[in-house]
């Protein structure tokens, strides 16, 4: 399909126009309101009146609007942004689509923003780069929840300031009495956020009143026009009044003669002889030289990409930040943060994921979920376990390391983050840091003299974790039993821990959701690792039916310490076997959540051992895991 807007860009190459040599500065701003507002119309209009329309385009749009223009005989200046095909046909937004255009004045670069409460999380993703947003409203239908939510997620989001566009006066006979009413409702509604500015203009989108110049049908505005509003608003960032903050993201070093540390300012400004820290370490040196390809600089500050050279030799690797040394940021392992759920599967709170925050990356994982935020209602907060699709909520999070960050009130760039699933790598939510959780402050690792190895030297055995993994009836509890009582034959220190015994005592509370699962398996897997520095061979027999909890288990051990063996029994063998009677119960209906039948199960990728029970019997299963153990012993 043909592209007729030719000159969209993404989010990055529109950061990256900031940065060319025209001295004009840049506004990034947003368009959102309710489906049918107008917003693509809006943007076609400023487009064309400011004449940054090129005549293929124009040629491309005229034919477009004949096929799919709701505008009659009239140019549909809507799809001038509307690139997918399911839009143009639908006649919405369902993308984020940014456009470039200049003016004399300034350099502009517009996020188109879906309407619909289900791309959310598209809306959220366009507010997350802008300095101002309009928010249109239909002037038929004054302020709406859409209003509301996006108001409230720009507030979140730290856009602070607004340009209130009561669109389509042309169909209330450009009503001032319809405009003041409108403008009373918003600001009795924003008086609950945090916005520097709000602009109120009465436009008309499709004919141009207030758009580029000064309408004639509505003399009692006196105000500027959109265009002359947005050439002129001083949104100057204060990034380069905050604290000092550089993200290192290479570590360059083309000889033995120079080590330099590259990366592009977060924020801040600073100059040859500064006294910079290392956050994580605490280890501070002096800049000596700012260097670029077009040479040597004195000073830096921010959205420059440079490479620092420092006078001492201290450790810094890709991940680390660079700050000022009496201005320094929070290194915590464990924050409060607001979540943006954009995944099609949900938040579960205890399943590992990766955290990327600028250029630092390692596992996190949610530890609770406070509350749910109702974008419609935002003085609304619920209860919940889980977060749905384009659904907010205020969580904790733990990091495997500590990370170095602000608070994103504070600075926009080092208080945000991205959540990443470890398995499909997708990008499953934003994130905004909240404050860093003290708790943990006082709490170090206690040194012991007696360790794991003295444990299991005494013990004569290597320590292990046997992951028993398989369908209910898979003989997973059978088998781990029978290979408990050969290594005991042999001598061997062991411990099984069954699923059914274990939900007797420390898991008794858990009941049988995905959440709980998750949070069953990591208890499980605490308590396994603590048998293993015991210096003991584990047994643990448990259905865990997601690779993601499998393999946070893994982790929690030494290389070599966790042997994955997945007990493989078809299906309609395990239900021959319904020993308790529960596949029939779960085929009825009177057990929910049961893996096979309406729960999932994913089977392990690369097991250590892959029994297939229809094939051998359990005694042989067995003999092949001691075999197993006794030739990987050393």
């Amino acid at each position: 399909m043909t592209d007729i807007a030719t000159g969209n860009i993404s989010a990055a190459d529109g950061r990256r126009l900031s940065q060319s040599e025209d001295k004009r500065d840049i506004l990034h701003f947003l368009t959102c309101g309710s489906v049918d507002d107008g917003k693509s119309t809006l943007i076609g209009r400023l487009l064309y009146d400011s004449k940054t329309i090129f005549e293929d385009q124009m040629s491309a749009l005229e034919a477009v609007s004949r096929k799919h223009g709701t505008t009659g005989e009239d140019i549909d200046l809507a799809l001038l942004l509307d690139g997918l095909q399911a839009e143009q046909e639908q006649g919405i937004t369902i993308d984020v689509a940014y456009r470039f255009f200049a003016t004399d004045k300034r350099k502009f670069v517009v996020a188109d923003t879906p309407g619909h409460e289900q791309y959310t999380r598209n809306m959220a993703t366009g507010a997350s780069n802008c300095d101002l947003a309009v928010i249109l409203i239909d002037a038929r239908k004054g302020v709406l929840t859409q209003t509301r939510r996006h108001s409230f997620i720009n507030s979140l989001l730290g856009v602070r300031h607004v340009v209130l566009a009561i669109n389509k006066m042309d169909l209330v006979d450009y009503s001032q009495a319809t405009f003041d009413g409108i403008l009373s409702d918003y600001q009795a509604l924003a008086e609950s956020f945090d916005f520097d500015s709000i602009m109120a203009i009465p436009i008309s989108a499709r004919f141009g009143d207030n758009v580029v110049v000064q309408s004639n049908n509505m003399a009692w505005y006196q105000g500027p026009s959109l265009m002359s509003y947005l050439e002129t608003i001083d949104v100057a960032k204060a990034d380069r009044a905050l604290p000092f903050r550089f993200p290192v993201q290479w570590v360059n070093r083309p000889n033995l003669n120079f080590r330099g540390f590259s990366g592009t300012v977060a924020s801040g400004h600073a100059r040859v002889g500064d006294e910079l820290v290392v956050a994580k370490s605490g280890k501070t040196s002096r800049i000596k030289s700012i260097v670029t390809m077009d040479g040597d600089l004195e000073e830096l500050e921010a959205g420059q990409a440079v490479t620092l050279t420092l006078e001492d030799e201290i450790d810094i690797s890709r991940g680390d930040m660079l700050s000022a040394s009496k201005q320094r940021p929070c290194v915590t392992d464990q924050i409060s943060a607001h979540l943006i759920w954009m995944d099609n599967a949900r938040l579960l709170v205890g399943r590992p994921y990766l955290v990327k925050m600028g250029t630092q990356q390692v596992q996190a994982t949610v530890t609770a979920l406070k509350h749910k935020l109702d974008v419609n209602d935002f003085s609304s907060r619920t209860a919940g376990k889980a977060l749905e699709m384009n659904e907010i909520g205020l969580c904790n999070l733990s990091f495997a390391e500590p990370l170095a960050m602000d608070a994103y009130e504070e600075n926009r760039n080092t208080g945000s983050f991205i959540l990443i699933d470890r398995f499909s790598n997708q990008t499953v939510a934003a994130g905004l840091v909240r404050f860093g959780l003290r708790r943990a402050d006082n709490i170090h690792w206690q040194s012991v003299d007696v360790d794991k190895f003295a444990r299991s030297k005494a013990l004569g055995q290597r320590p292990r974790l046997l992951w028993f993994t398989g369908l209910s009836g898979s003989g997973k509890s059978t088998i781990a039993n029978l290979v408990e009582k050969l290594l005991h034959q042999e001598g061997k220190h062991t411990y099984l821990l069954d699923g059914d015994n274990v939900r007797h005592g420390l898991n008794r509370d858990l009941g049988f959701t995905d959440i709980d699962r998750v949070e069953n398996i990591r208890r499980v897997g605490e308590v396994s690792k603590l048998m293993v520095d015991a210096g003991l061979i584990v047994l643990s027999a448990f259905i865990s039916p997601y690779r993601a909890e499998r393999q946070l288990a893994r982790e929690m051990l030494e290389e070599g310490e966790f042997v994955e063996i997945f007990v493989d029994t078809p299906l309609e063998i395990c239900e021959a076997r319904d020993v308790k009677g529960l596949y029939a119960k779960a085929r009825s209906g009177a057990i929910k959540n049961f893996t096979g039948i309406d729960a999932p199960y994913e089977a392990p990728l690369d097991p250590d051992i892959h029994l297939k029970t229809d094939e051998i019997s359990a005694e042989e299963a067995a003999a092949k895991i001691v075999a197993y153990l006794m030739e990987t012993a050393g």
